[in-house]
């Protein structure tokens, strides 16, 4: 049992997985102990700026059924759709304009040949149409070293591969244990990112069935441990057509499993000062204004979705997902209202590259 206050704690330059969990249980005034803290260090460390990664939700066809999602192969609830290489580079085309400075491609977990050579060939058009002026985040899940590679050579900056749980006990409640879900090919394929050059991100699903603060304390050290560049994790949001949805009895309420995503957040944030932490839609859903919440306890990335609208209400990788009504241009006038509101700038025509990717590179040549 961790005895050291919440205050002694935070002196500290590391924390255990005791003083994590005695962090992740805090109350009251604790919590804005915790949160005052993160805000500290990313002030000192990445600055008040944030950056925008104009979203692409690419495809909803997956060969994977995980237990959660609710794009899985396995649920015939779902449209299938694939956004025309067209519609691709025009999207690409306005986040240039509306100074983004980035974009991510995402979408469910195919391997076919056919997959490959598309993104490869949308990866040279994107930069060939945008004079290379945007950042390329990809988030297709895992793959092969050599078609990591094709993707990196053609264009693409930065990975995103989220391992949901650290726990493989619990990853296996997640994921069916067959040949298509394996813990240990999903924390390879992290590391064979990681060896081909990518800023590397992964996350995890914060307020799951069976989920213990343990489980996050183990998660918070898992993305530290395997010295990630940047971090998407939020609240975990049931979806009906799912397996796990019938352990929904089992969850926190949404108000708990917002609280618990921006201590993690926060809380990373102290441990791991110069990383890219994204404000997850996912945030969204449980309350309007909760992505510029995360924005001031630690996250410095914000996901704004230019999926054409004909697709958007096909990626429900979760239920009551905020979907946009918008156009691109108006709902990009309100999010900057937005974080001006909260003393924070964007950081246009920027890629907002991860600083703890420089700096690392930076400490191997010296």
């Amino acid at each position: 049992m961790n005895t050291k206050t919440i205050t002694e704690i935070l002196t500290q330059e590391h924390f255990s997985h005791n003083d994590l969990v005695t962090l992740l249980s805090a109350k009251g005034n604790d919590i804005k102990q915790i949160f005052d803290k993160a805000a500290e260090v990313k002030q000192q460390y990445i600055g008040n700026k944030v950056y925008l990664r104009g979203l692409v939700e690419y495809s909803n066809k997956c060969r994977k059924n995980c237990l959660y999602c609710g794009i899985r192969a396995g649920n015939n609830n779902v449209s299938r759709y694939t956004v025309t290489d067209d519609e691709v580079i025009q999207a690409a085309k306005y986040i240039k304009e509306l100074g983004y400075g980035s974009m991510v491609l995402q979408s469910g977990e195919l391997m076919t040949r056919n997959f490959v050579d598309d993104i490869e060939r949308l990866l040279i058009a994107i930069n060939k149409e945008t004079d290379y002026r945007l950042g390329i985040t990809l988030s297709l899940g895992e793959q092969s070293e050599d078609t990591y590679r094709r993707w990196f050579d053609a264009g693409a900056q930065r990975y995103l591969l989220r391992i949901e749980s650290s726990t493989p006990e619990l990853y296996y409640k997640l994921h069916p244990n067959d040949d298509t879900h394996s813990y240990q090919t999903r924390l390879e394929a992290i590391q064979t990112l990681q060896k081909v050059g990518y800023q590397t991100g992964s996350g995890v699903m914060i307020g799951l069935p069976f989920q213990t603060l343990d489980h996050l304390a183990d998660d918070l050290l898992f993305l530290q441990n395997i010295d990630v560049d940047m971090v998407g994790m939020g609240p975990y949001i049931e979806h009906s057509d799912t397996p796990l949805y019938e352990y929904k009895k089992l969850l926190p309420s949404k108000e708990e499993r917002l609280e618990l995503s921006l201590k993690m957040v926060a809380i990373l944030r102290i441990m791991m000062k110069d990383i890219n932490i994204a404000a997850t839609t996912a945030l969204q859903t449980i309350q309007p204004d909760a992505r510029e919440k995360a924005i001031l306890v630690g996250a410095n990335i914000i996901m704004p979705n230019v999926t054409p609208q004909s697709f958007r209400e096909q990626y429900f990788l979760y239920q009551n997902k905020t979907v946009v009504k918008d156009d691109a241009f108006t709902y990009h006038e309100q999010l900057e209202k937005n974080i001006q509101a909260i003393g924070c700038e964007i950081g246009y025509n920027a890629h907002g590259n991860s600083l703890h990717y420089k700096n690392k590179k930076n400490n191997k040549m010296n």
